[in-house]
């Protein structure tokens, strides 16, 4: 399963029924799950580690080093979870000395063209749409969708849940569970489709569209917000998921709702 017109380096781990497909260029101190595919024309950098099930399609590029000019050849790598699908040309770099590795988790989709840069986080169950390109220290949480050719900012972190609008720039963090669009990225609503598709029920939905009321659509500063929010709504695991993103964020949040 291995092709002759491959280069397999003899200090590369590869498991159990892995497929590589010819004119594909694995290095020295990479690990492979077991079967995972890797297409033709791949180039696979020391320090990657692939998880099971993988599918690695043709010209993508996984843990070069980082395009940043502060990085000194420090050992870092790229760490993949399982039954990730990585499509044509996808670019990850691998880590800094700051966090050392960049990680995209399992059962994620990473389409053509994306680039996610050094030192990012990305969570499991995320869709990122081709030509996104993510810098550096991004976060992206578990189950967030980012529209094609988007653009997100380093250090920007997207909630759990959320979906981003194609063609958004991503400057500001989003919360969970919303939804991101126009110019300047603006709250959108809550993403209530995706999450009934992820089994959330139409009671739980509305508790997060009414803390988004407070922070969204009340004309209150985010301090008054979520003091509001703790007083007049029940603490729930949602509830308060937004509010310690919200008192988490180091570049603030996206704008609330524009007319």
């Amino acid at each position: 399963m291995i092709s002759p017109m491959s280069s397999i380096h003899p200090e590369s781990t590869l498991g159990s029924g892995v497929h590589v497909d010819p004119f594909t260029m694995i290095h020295e101190d990479v690990i492979i799950g077991d079967n995972s595919w890797i297409g033709s024309n791949v180039t696979i950098y020391p320090g990657a580690r692939i998880g099971k099930n993988c599918k690695i399609f043709p010209g993508a590029v996984i843990a070069g080093i980082p395009q940043d000019l502060k990085f000194q050849g420090e050992d870092s790598s790229v760490v993949i979870g399982d039954n990730t699908t990585i499509r044509e040309c996808v670019t990850i770099s691998r880590g800094t000395v700051e966090k050392q590795t960049t990680v995209v988790g399992s059962h994620c989709l990473l389409m053509a063209y994306v680039h996610v840069a050094h030192d990012c986080v990305i969570g499991s169950h995320v869709i990122v749409a081709n030509s996104v390109q993510i810098a550096g220290h991004v976060i992206i949480e578990d189950w967030a969708i980012i529209g094609g050719s988007s653009a997100v900012h380093q250090f920007v972190k997207v909630g759990m849940h959320a979906m981003i609008s194609g063609g958004s720039l991503v400057r500001k963090d989003v919360p969970p569970f919303t939804k991101a669009a126009r110019e300047p990225l603006t709250y959108a609503g809550v993403n209530s489709l995706g999450l009934r598709r992820r089994g959330f029920s139409s009671e739980t939905i509305a508790h997060i569209q009414e803390v988004y009321r407070y922070l969204f659509l009340n004309s209150l500063n985010n301090s008054r917000a979520l003091e509001e929010i703790e007083i007049n709504l029940p603490a729930t695991k949602e509830r308060d998921e937004i509010l310690n993103f919200i008192r988490s964020s180091e570049r603030g949040v996206m704008k609330g709702y524009i007319n």
